[in-house]
């Protein structure tokens, strides 16, 4: 009976409050404190914590102001909503938050006046922030990024539906935990550093961890396999960041997940799709402590789905066909006339300048969607201190039928020792009825002020 009561009552107090207990104090340690890594990229504690979050991807528009929000997300099930000025302006922007304000909306997604955000915003990973990275991060919005009077746009959700909100704080009861991150004794100050990074302000669940019914992130850390295990996304699919051999991370070193995350690039891929925006927005402004402390942290993750698979072999069987313009097999002309002047009649690519197909963990995803959405709609390009990549992914939309491109990317998918599944004309149409063709290469990275 006590039991029962105790149980009333917490829920009396979700619906009231979420649960949320205001600014959470945590001590300083190498994990969770940016402030070395920061100053050893050259930058202040604030902008650096806000890069690791990458704010600006999500807060920001190509043709707009820093912050000053307006990106258009979709909100499975209700509708579309638009990202907010974080800006100091005090009437449009959150100016007049006092810290404990911003923690709260930070945290647990509540803002000053009391209303609940969607998960959109990835407040169950920032939960787990640092108090000194949180003040820092405050500090930066309040001081260091120009206020932009610019009054909100209105979501695109009916009010019926919206009211979902009212729950919202049930919602973080039941799915995410909002205590900050602690160390675990048993792993080094690198595991650690990657384990805070990844959970906590680079919120890399809420792209490549699965959604379960509610629209939660399946786990929220290595304890549960689904944590990174790859999943759908705006019809790309985010990749598995365990330890599968093939379509995971299996194959990669340390260093060569050090690499991708600071340039984009390496002997496996190149970064496309809404990872171009985190690349450059985000990860190159990471400290090669950081880098290599992330790289330590997801290189630890074990298979999940490809657990007692083969690795892996290339097969050069394609490659003499093509060489002899042998085109019997469906998809090889297309692919031979359309594709091998960048990724070699070998499939591998010329490093670090077109990535390889044969062996990259992509193609044999068993979810094409990024195959798919890359072959019809191109991708962005890189950018570093250097400038842009002087080559990027261009679309065939206009060039090549539904049928043709499911041709070719099955081609892809079964040569040079791939065994991935077949691509159906069905699955292209869906997609390039889904997606819009409009690209901006004139826009690469959004200032941060």
């Amino acid at each position: 009976m006590e039991y029962r009561k105790l149980l009333a009552a917490c829920f009396v107090s979700v619906i009231a409050t979420g649960c949320d207990s205001g600014a959470v104090t945590t001590e300083s340690t190498f994990a969770t404190d940016s402030a070395a890594q920061a100053a050893a990229a050259g930058i202040s504690h604030g902008e650096y914590v806000a890069r690791l979050g990458n704010c600006v991807a999500c807060h920001s528009i190509p043709e707009g102001e820093p912050f000053a929000g307006g990106l258009k997300m979709a909100v499975p099930m209700l509708g579309n909503l638009y990202t907010t000025n974080i800006t100091p302006d005090p009437a449009t922007g959150i100016g007049n938050y006092s810290f404990d304000e911003f923690d709260s909306a930070m945290r647990f997604g509540v803002t000053k006046d009391g209303h609940r955000m969607y998960p959109a915003m990835p407040y169950p990973s920032y939960a787990k922030m640092s108090e000194q990275d949180m003040h820092a991060l405050y500090d930066f919005f309040m001081n260091e990024v120009e206020p932009v009077n610019l009054a909100n746009q209105a979501s695109d959700i009916p009010g019926w539906k919206d009211n979902a909100r009212l729950v919202m704080g049930i919602w973080n009861f039941l799915n995410m935990d909002s205590d900050p991150f602690e160390a675990d004794p048993n792993q080094n100050d690198d595991w650690n550093r990657g384990a805070y990074l990844t959970q906590g302000p680079g919120h890399c669940g809420a792209c490549h961890t699965p959604r379960g019914l509610m629209m939660q992130e399946k786990g929220l850390d290595e304890s549960d396999s689904s944590f990174l295990s790859g999943a759908p996304l705006d019809h790309w699919n985010a990749s598995s960041l365990n330890g599968d051999i093939n379509s995971g991370l299996g194959r990669w070193s340390e260093d060569d997940l050090a690499e991708f995350l600071g340039t984009g690039h390496n002997r496996f891929g190149t970064a496309f799709g809404t990872m171009v925006e985190v690349v450059n927005n985000s990860t190159q402004y990471m400290s090669e402590t950081d880098l290599n402390a992330m790289a330590v942290y997801l290189k630890s993750l074990p298979p999940v789905a490809e657990v007692n698979a083969s690795v892996w072999g290339y097969d050069n069987t394609e490659t003499e066909a093509l060489l002899g313009l042998n085109f019997s097999e469906a998809g090889s002309q297309d692919y031979y006339e359309y594709c091998s002047n960048c990724h070699g009649t070998d499939g591998m690519g010329y490093y670090p300048y077109q990535p390889p197909l044969a062996g990259n963990p992509v193609i044999m995803d068993a979810d094409p969607s990024s195959l798919i959405n890359l072959t019809l709609n191109g991708s962005l390009r890189v950018i570093s201190a250097q400038g842009p990549d002087v080559n990027d992914m261009p679309y065939f939309r206009q060039l090549l039928s539904d049928e043709e491109i499911a041709d070719v990317i099955t081609y892809i998918r079964s040569s040079w020792g791939h065994d991935a599944s077949a691509v159906s004309t069905a699955q292209v149409s869906e997609i390039r009825e889904a997606t819009d063709p409009t690209r901006n290469d004139d826009i690469y990275v959004l200032r941060m002020k």
